[in-house]
C-alpha cells in the first residue's frame, strides 16, 4: 500500500476528505520521527512501539575486495509490532 492509498483509505473510512487526511497522516509521521529525534519511544497499544536502536561502532569487511572498513556508532529506528497486532497479521 502506498502513502496515497493509505490517505483514500483513512479518508473513507472516517468520512473525510483526501486533504484532511493526508494533513493527519503527515502529522503522525512528522510527529513520530521528532519524538524519535529526542530519543523517546511512541507506545500505540494494540499496535506496536517506535523507539531509537544505538549501534556500536564496528569494524565490518568489503566482500568484492576483503578490505576491513570501520563502521561508525549510528542511531536506527525501530519497530517492534504490538499483540493485536500480530494477532490480525496470523
Amino acid at each position: 500500500m502506498t502513502k496515497a492509498e493509505l490517505i483514500e483509505k483513512m479518508a473513507a473510512k472516517a468520512k473525510i476528505s483526501k486533504r484532511a487526511a493526508g494533513i493527519a497522516l503527515n502529522t503522525f509521521i512528522s510527529s513520530v520521527t521528532s519524538a524519535l529525534k529526542k530519543g523517546d519511544r511512541v507506545a500505540l497499544v494494540g499496535f506496536g512501539t517506535f523507539s531509537v536502536a544505538k549501534r556500536k561502532a564496528r569494524t565490518a569487511r568489503n566482500p568484492r575486495t576483503g578490505e576491513t572498513i570501520h563502521v561508525p556508532a549510528k542511531k536506527a529506528p525501530k519497530f517492534k509490532a504490538g499483540r493485536e497486532l500480530k494477532k490480525a497479521v496470523r
